[in-house]
């Protein structure tokens, strides 16, 4: 039974802007049981791979060159909602901590420095509240 939506990155898919993963074990265990679905946002919004660097500044999420994609952000952030909600036996979202879409907690500032700051990603702050969410770093909460 699938009841888990987890970042894909996290599961080995090489998503992230760079063309690689952050895979977890704990989370590679539970796709491969078939208790979970993949969703990268940014990648669902139309983001290539490999793309520039993102991070929210001011409300709004710029790649490193300056380009503006909220858009993309916003779109991939609804359409990963919107996969969600077709399994309605999925109750817990496992994401990437500090990413732009998937940051929860914590989120790069802005400058593209490495400097982190109190914040979560578009997706995250898209999510209805009926879901629990949780980062790769709290899996200890998870009974497996």
């Amino acid at each position: 039974m699938i009841e888990y939506a987890i970042s894909a990155c996290l599961c080995g898919s090489n998503v992230r802007y760079d063309g690689s993963n952050k895979v977890n074990e704990t989370c590679k265990k539970l796709y491969d049981e078939g208790k979970a679905i993949l969703i990268c946002p940014e990648v669902m919004g139309g983001l290539l791979i490999p793309r520039n660097p993102s991070e929210i500044r001011d409300g709004k999420v710029y790649s490193s060159v300056g380009k503006d994609v909220t858009a993309e952000f916003h779109n991939g952030a609804l359409l990963a909602i919107n996969l969600i909600e077709r399994y309605p036996t999925i109750h817990t979202i496992i994401v990437k901590e500090s990413s732009p879409s998937c940051g929860l907690h914590e989120i790069y500032d802005g400058s593209f420095t490495g400097k982190k700051i109190q914040g979560n990603g578009v997706f995250i702050n898209e999510i209805p509240s009926k879901y629990r969410v949780l980062t790769e770093h709290e899996l200890t909460q998870i009974t497996l």
